[in-house]
């Protein structure tokens, strides 16, 4: 029988929390709340209500308004949607602003805006991943009308000041797209606090399900938003197609959740995280890759001088953890992230990734602190 490697991947996805699996059920079966939303009847008028009870607790997760959330079917759609859509609702040519740490599905979206005659700057962060207000303004321009800037890295953890930037956009009039995957439920969100104008998030960084996310959009970006997908007219005409009950109902209750144990889980992942890089920091050529300090709680990223990547997470078959993003997996290209932060190609290729959750525990950290020690020193004990 194999043995079920300990778990350090929370970034890229985790499992369904048992109440959220719990509330899906619900809405699965005849017995439950099955009904299409869209449709007038009983059975429709039902599932529409557990819908806007869902949408409202999402909504509360980033201090937003209901009608202010738009479901997708992830954070990649909302970032299209975000991005594709409010560029080309201009009707012009048009100037964006992202950094080159972003997510693929920011970067590839800003690349298809070139395809199609926009300009876009991919500005370059500090060794610490950090983009600094001053920095942002000097690349904003007259035609600029987007700057989208991802709140918590997926590789690093590193958290962007986003009330800073967002202060240098409201002073030029542009508009701020905000990737909240990373950080949703993990650490405080307040969209209009910080004045974000539009916001993705995603339900399976959250203990919900898979292939459900939401956009948060303002009065004044759903106005102008011009839609990726046409059809029903569902969600206000922004993104049509038959609402998933099942998966929307469990994003809510997994938005619920999250913000009942935020605190007590940051506290706890913080503590996990700087014990696990206490038990690795000793070895000679390891080093953290991000700010110290300034990063979402439970990720750690690290680089190992002189180690073959492939070799060291090979020896690591005890752990479930990765090199960089999952969306990145098949490539066989350095991470993009750690290559911005001013990382060679051979120490991106060491890269670890440890995303910690609430399944980690103290114990989990031990075994995972013995077993890198233990391959890091039998790699450099037979590497020429």
């Amino acid at each position: 029988m194999d043995v079920v490697p300990l778990y350090f991947d929370h970034a890229a996805t985790t499992p369904v929390d048992a109440r959220v699996a719990a509330a899906m059920a619900g809405c699965l079966t005849q017995e439950g709340t099955f009904g299409n939303p869209s449709s007038q009847h009983l059975y429709g008028r039902r599932a529409r209500a557990r819908i806007e009870g869902a949408r409202g607790q999402v909504a509360r997760l980033i201090g937003a308004g209901a009608g202010d959330m738009l479901f997708t079917s992830g954070a990649t759609e909302s970032n299209n949607l975000a991005i594709l859509g409010s560029v080309r609702s201009r009707g012009r040519r048009a100037h964006v602003v992202t950094l080159s740490t972003e997510h693929r599905s920011v970067l590839d979206a800003c690349r298809q805006l070139e395809r199609e005659g926009h300009a876009v700057n991919y500005l370059e962060p500090d060794a610490q991943g950090l983009i600094e207000a001053g920095h942002l303004e000097a690349a904003l321009r007259a035609d600029t009308a987007l700057v989208s800037i991802m709140h918590a890295n997926n590789e690093t953890g590193v958290l962007q000041d986003i009330a800073a930037l967002a202060a240098v956009c409201r002073r030029h009039g542009v508009v701020l797209h905000v990737d909240a995957a990373q950080s949703a439920g993990k650490v405080p969100l307040d969209v209009a606090a910080l004045g974000v104008d539009l916001l993705s998030l995603t339900a399976h960084k959250l203990y919900g399900p898979k292939g459900i996310g939401a956009l948060y959009a303002s009065a004044a970006q759903r106005a102008i938003l011009q839609p990726l997908l046409f059809g029903g007219g569902q969600e206000r005409g922004i993104r049509s197609g038959t609402l998933a009950v099942h998966q929307i109902v469990g994003f809510g209750v997994a938005c619920q959740i999250a913000a009942v144990e935020l605190p007590s889980q940051a506290e706890r992942l913080t503590r996990l995280t700087r014990m696990l890089w206490e038990g690795l920091a000793d070895l000679p050529g390891m080093l953290r890759n991000g700010h110290d300090t300034q990063r979402v709680p439970g990720v750690l990223n690290v680089s190992v001088e002189g180690i073959e990547g492939e070799s060291l997470l090979a020896g690591l078959s005890e752990l479930a953890l990765s090199s960089g993003s999952a969306c990145d997996s098949d490539s066989d290209e350095p991470s993009h992230v750690l290559r911005s932060l001013g990382r060679s190609r051979e120490l991106a290729q060491s890269s670890l990734r440890f995303s910690l959750g609430r399944l980690s525990t103290e114990e989990h950290v031990q075994r995972a602190v013995a077993a890198v020690r233990r391959e890091v020193q039998r790699l450099r004990a037979v590497a020429p």
